[in-house]
């Protein structure tokens, strides 16, 4: 991938980024139940979890659903109608200035530092791996990319869809056409995100593209098997999958510093909606609500009870 297009890619990641009574009235209730079965209906995984006269709903969304993959947005939509407000992803807010400095940086961020190649900064055998995958380029160029820009390469050989209408989506167009509250459970600054993509060294991304690397010899059928585990709510699989692995290490969602916070936020915007009465719905990456320790585990460990798909892979 050139500096042109390492420069684009990365851009587009950095800019896209009731009752109070203590009983709630019959009808109350019913409305709840509507609004659970409905958001079940999506085919997409969910976790109910109560505490008094809350209800969080949590939707587990991954990225790179296709627009013509068959899952059923419709009903996460007629849900997301009947919510009471919204937590959405974190945002990534870059100014044009962070913009122009990132692409006056772009030889920094777009190839390895100092005339070294890509055999400088990963073992041989990772190496042999990366060069049966290349070995029907055209150039040598890869090997004195970034490992970032490598790690889009392998995405997208892979089979990773960046032009897609995932859960996020659908519910942000959902509640903005209802007028439904909501907001980010946090932001993060452009900035932030290119001083790192800067100053960390290349071996801060190793263990992403070794991921992306198995990622990339699955193939589409490896993406494939990805979205029916999704779609069929078989969570540990979802997890397991090289694919998945890989989006979760790499640049902008690996990063060092940004994956700790994100997950913190989650917590704590998640444990922040279960003292609100009403239903928050809550559109979360997938795997920081299943991975051990993450946000379900952590809800389970205060004694409460997320219904909804088994999160756990098996003993």
């Amino acid at each position: 991938m050139t500096c042109l297009l390492a420069a684009a890619a990365l851009a587009g990641a950095l800019i896209s980024t009731a009752s109070m009574a203590q009983t709630p009235e019959p009808e109350a209730a019913s409305t709840l139940d509507d609004v659970i079965v409905t958001a079940r209906r999506a085919g997409a995984p969910m976790w109910t979890v109560e505490r008094g006269d809350s209800v969080v709903i949590l939707i587990g969304s991954i990225e790179g659903v296709p627009r013509d993959y068959a899952w059923r947005p419709e009903a996460l939509e007629a849900a997301t109608r009947e919510s009471r407000r919204i937590l959405y992803p974190m945002e990534a807010r870059a100014s044009p200035a962070d913009i122009l400095r990132m692409l006056w940086r772009i030889r920094t961020i777009a190839r390895l530092p100092n005339g070294t190649t890509i055999a400088d900064h990963v073992p041989p055998e990772l190496l042999v791996r990366l060069e049966r995958l290349k070995a029907e380029e055209r150039s040598d160029s890869w090997r004195t990319e970034s490992l970032i820009g490598l790690s889009f390469d392998l995405l997208r050989d892979a089979g990773r869809e960046r032009r897609g209408r995932g859960a996020p989506t659908v519910v942000r167009d959902a509640a903005r056409a209802a007028r439904i509250p909501g907001e980010p459970v946090g932001v993060v600054r452009g900035d932030e995100l290119i001083d790192n993509l800067i100053t960390l060294p290349p071996s801060t991304y190793l263990r992403c593209v070794e991921v992306a690397t198995t990622a990339a010899e699955a193939g589409p059928a490896g993406a494939a098997a990805r979205l029916d585990a999704w779609s069929g709510l078989r969570v540990p699989e979802v997890l397991a999958n090289p694919l998945d692995q890989a989006l979760g290490l790499c640049w902008p969602s690996g990063d060092p510093d940004i994956a700790p916070v994100v997950r913190t936020r989650w917590a704590e915007a998640t444990n922040a909606a279960l003292d609100q009465p009403g239903v928050t719905l809550g559109v979360a990456p997938l795997r920081i609500l299943a991975e051990p320790g993450g946000v379900l585990d952590q809800l389970e460990a205060q004694g409460l009870d997320p219904r909804g798909p088994e999160w756990k892979p098996a003993p």
